[in-house]
C-alpha cells in the first residue's frame, strides 16, 4: 500500500455559534462559489456549541480573525492512504477500521497526535507539519510513501526527511475518556457537487439556521445532540447528518452506499481533548479493527467522534469483548460500561463508560 501527502497545509479552527454572523459570506462563498476562491480542502462540523472548519490555508484567508475564532497553533497535513493507486476501498470493513492498525496504532506508539477526518470516500489523517519526520520514520517499512506536489506524486526519500530525527519517547498509556452516545441515527451521504445549487437553501438552512430550531428538552445529552458534518475536498462531498435533517434533501440527489445503512454515533470526551494526547484514536478503532467493525471517526476542535453502522450488531458483541479487555487493565475502581437497547425491530447499541470515584 501507499501513503500519500497530500499538498494542503492545514488549518484547524472553532468558531463560536455567536459570531456566525460574521462568518456566513465567507462560509457561502467556499461552499457554493468553488470558481471564485482557490480553496481545495473544507470541512465544516457543527457540535451544538461550535463549528469546527478545517480548511487549506486558501480558505482560511476567508475568515475574519475575531475572538470568535479559536485556531489550533499548529500547520496539519493530510495522509491517505491508497491501495492499487486508489483509496483503499477492498475491505469488507470501510472507515477508519481499515487503517486503525496499520496507520492509527504505531503512530500513536510513537507519540504522534492525529485528527483523524473520515468522509464518504476516504478517511484523512491530519498530523502536525513538524510531526512529519517521526511519521516518515514510523510508517516507512509498511508503506510507499509518496508527497504531493503540483498535483504530481513524488516518491519520499525517507533517508532525507527522517536526517536528524530523534525516537520520540514511548507514548503513556491514554486516558480513558467518558463518552456519550446519543439515540439519534445518521446517515452517511455524498453529493455530485454540480449539484449544490439545487439544494442551496436546504443547506444553507441546515448549516446556519439550526439554533432556531424547536429548543431541545433538558435530557438532550442522552437523547439526541446537535451534528452535522459538511466536507468539499478536492471537488468530492461527504455530508454526515441524522435521519430526521436527511429528510430535508431530495433524495433523488443523495448517494449512498447500496445497503443505505444507518450509523450511530458516541461523542468522545467529557471535556475538550486538546490536540497533544495521542492515542485518543487508536483507542477505540484498533478494538473495532480487531472485530472487523467498520466505523467512521471524525475529530473536532473539542471532542472526538465514532460512527458505526447499525446492521453490525453480532461483531458489535465481539467488539465488546476486545475494548473490555483493553479498558478492565486500567486502574479506575469501577468501569461501567457497554449496554444493548431493542428499539422495535432495529438493533443498535449504546455504550459508556463512566468512572467512579
Amino acid at each position: 500500500m501507499d501513503l500519500h501527502i497530500l499538498e494542503h497545509r492545514l488549518r484547524v479552527t472553532s468558531l463560536s455559534k455567536a459570531g456566525l454572523e460574521r462568518y456566513t459570506h465567507g462560509l457561502i462563498k467556499l461552499v457554493f462559489l468553488r470558481d471564485k476562491t482557490r480553496c481545495k480542502f473544507f470541512s465544516l462540523t457543527e457540535m451544538p456549541d461550535d463549528y469546527t472548519l478545517v480548511l487549506d490555508e486558501e480558505g482560511f484567508k476567508e475568515l475574519p480573525q475575531t475572538d470568535y475564532l479559536q485556531v489550533a497553533e499548529a500547520t496539519w497535513l493530510a495522509l491517505n492512504v491508497v491501495s492499487n493507486g486508489h483509496s483503499s476501498t477492498s475491505s469488507q470493513t470501510i472507515g477508519v477500521t481499515k487503517i486503525a492498525k496499520s496507520v492509527i496504532a504505531p503512530l500513536a506508539q510513537h507519540n504522534v497526535s492525529v485528527f483523524l477526518l473520515s468522509t464518504y470516500q476516504t478517511d484523512f489523517i491530519l498530523v502536525r507539519e513538524s510531526d512529519l519526520p517521526a511519521v516518515v520514520h514510523t510508517l516507512s517499512e509498511e508503506f510507499s510513501i509518496f508527497k504531493e506536489e503540483n498535483g504530481e506524486s513524488v516518491p519520499v526519500d525517507c533517508n532525507n526527511v527522517t536526517n536528524g530525527f530523534v525516537k520520540p519517547k514511548t507514548a503513556a498509556s491514554p486516558t480513558v475518556h467518558p463518552v456519550l452516545s446519543p439515540k439519534n441515527q445518521f446517515c452517511v451521504m455524498s453529493l455530485d457537487p454540480d449539484t449544490l445549487p439545487t439544494i442551496a437553501t436546504i443547506l444553507m438552512d441546515v448549516m446556519f439556521y439550526s439554533a432556531s430550531l424547536k429548543a431541545l428538552p433538558a435530557d438532550q445529552d442522552l437523547d439526541y445532540i446537535r451534528f452535522f458534518s459538511f466536507s468539499l475536498i478536492d471537488g468530492y462531498i461527504s455530508i454526515v447528518v441524522d435521519t430526521q435533517t436527511q429528510k430535508r434533501f431530495p433524495s433523488n440527489l443523495l448517494l449512498t452506499s447500496a445497503s443505505s445503512e444507518l450509523w450511530r454515533m458516541v461523542r468522545i470526551g467529557g471535556q475538550p481533548l486538546g490536540f497533544d494526547e495521542c492515542g485518543i484514536v487508536a483507542q477505540i478503532s484498533e478494538p473495532l479493527a480487531n472485530a472487523d467493525i467498520s466505523a467512521y471517526y471524525i475529530s473536532t476542535f473539542n471532542f472526538d467522534h465514532a460512527l458505526w453502522a447499525l446492521f453490525m450488531l453480532p461483531a458489535l458483541a465481539k467488539g465488546i469483548f476486545f475494548l473490555s479487555e483493553r479498558y478492565m487493565s486500567v486502574s479506575f475502581r469501577k468501569l461501567q460500561y457497554f449496554f444493548l437497547e431493542c428499539i422495535s425491530m432495529n438493533y443498535w447499541m449504546m455504550w459508556s463508560w463512566v468512572i467512579v470515584e
